[in-house]
């Protein structure tokens, strides 16, 4: 209990920033429109500038055991098929919506709340850890339910779809701050102070305006449609994802640092890529953006407590 209340309180107040979000645009004093440049800033700009700071002093940080991708992707993937057979068995799902279904389960919010809760509850050295699983999690997870879809629709895999996500994902600014940190810090070039300076401004913005961010786009989806759904993907992305990795990562003996990160990671809410997807494909828009809701606020009461049993395990 104690371990749960000390993880408790070091995660809630990133998650009543959430809440404050979430009240600001439900009073209707804040346009739709203030959330979406907030949180644009804050993932084109903020956080961008933290994490490629963080990344270009490479020579400082950390040691990373590699071998955490497999734990966190291995329980992915056999989360993924999970979501799948639940989906079919329980709900008779078609092909589509069982693979949107069990994107749901297994993508987290790593951005927007990993980075911020690994930051507060495991410490800054917990952050070499996420940020790997970050640079790979969209290009390996956009693939596997993008194989999935195409092949309950057509039967085969379009390796120009893959090539596009790999452009995506290369593209985006979060990867591109981490990989762009990382190549600096491996020249071993100290920043220019006139550089430094602006980056480490920037980045104490990342994480409340991020977290502020994401409770006012959250404001914009409603919990009524498909619920049942819903709470069936909340079950298996809160609890069967982060017990999964937790026990490939015991599996694979890996160092207790990045066994909390990957176990921590697995169990986040679910990410609005898994509502981007479900628009993509036109299927489950309503039970995905009711359990992106639901997910945030009961990983406020999951989340510490995951933490509270690995840390003792």
């Amino acid at each position: 209990m104690a371990g749960f209340l000390h993880h408790f309180s070091l995660a809630a107040p990133l998650f009543l920033l959430v809440l404050l979000g979430y009240a600001l645009a439900r009073s209707g004093r804040w346009p739709e429109a203030v959330g979406e440049a907030l949180g644009r800033f804050a993932y084109a700009v903020a956080m961008p500038a933290m994490l490629f700071r963080m990344m270009s002093d490479f020579a400082q940080l950390p040691s990373v055991d590699l071998r955490l991708l497999l734990a966190f992707f291995g329980g992915c993937l056999i989360v993924f098929a999970v979501g799948r057979l639940v989906a079919r068995g329980l709900f008779r799902l078609d092909g589509v919506a069982q693979s949107v279904f069990a994107l749901g389960g297994v993508f987290s919010n790593n951005v927007m709340l990993g980075i911020a809760i690994a930051k507060t509850t495991l410490g800054p050295g917990a952050l070499p850890a996420v940020s790997l699983v970050i640079v790979f999690n969209a290009l390996i997870l956009w693939t596997l339910v993008t194989v999935s879809v195409e092949w309950a629709r057509h039967g085969e895999f379009s390796v120009r779809g893959f090539g596009k996500t790999a452009r995506g994902v290369l593209t985006n600014p979060i990867v591109a701050a981490i990989l762009a940190g990382t190549l600096w810090g491996f020249a071993g070039i100290p920043l220019p102070q006139f550089i430094d300076v602006p980056l480490e401004m920037l980045g104490h913005g990342a994480v409340p305006f991020s977290l502020v961010a994401l409770g006012m786009g959250l404001a914009a989806y409603r919990i009524r449609e498909g619920l049942n759904q819903s709470l069936a993907i909340c079950a298996i992305k809160l609890g069967v994802q982060p017990l999964v990795v937790w026990l490939l990562a015991r599996a694979l003996d890996l160092p207790p640092l990045e066994t909390q990160a990957v176990t921590l990671l697995a169990s986040l809410a679910m990410g609005i890529n898994v509502y981007m997807m479900a628009q993509q494909f036109r299927s489950l828009q309503g039970p995905i953006a009711a359990g992106m809701v639901l997910s945030t606020l009961l990983s406020s009461l999951t989340t510490p407590l995951v933490l509270a049993l690995i840390s003792n395990a």
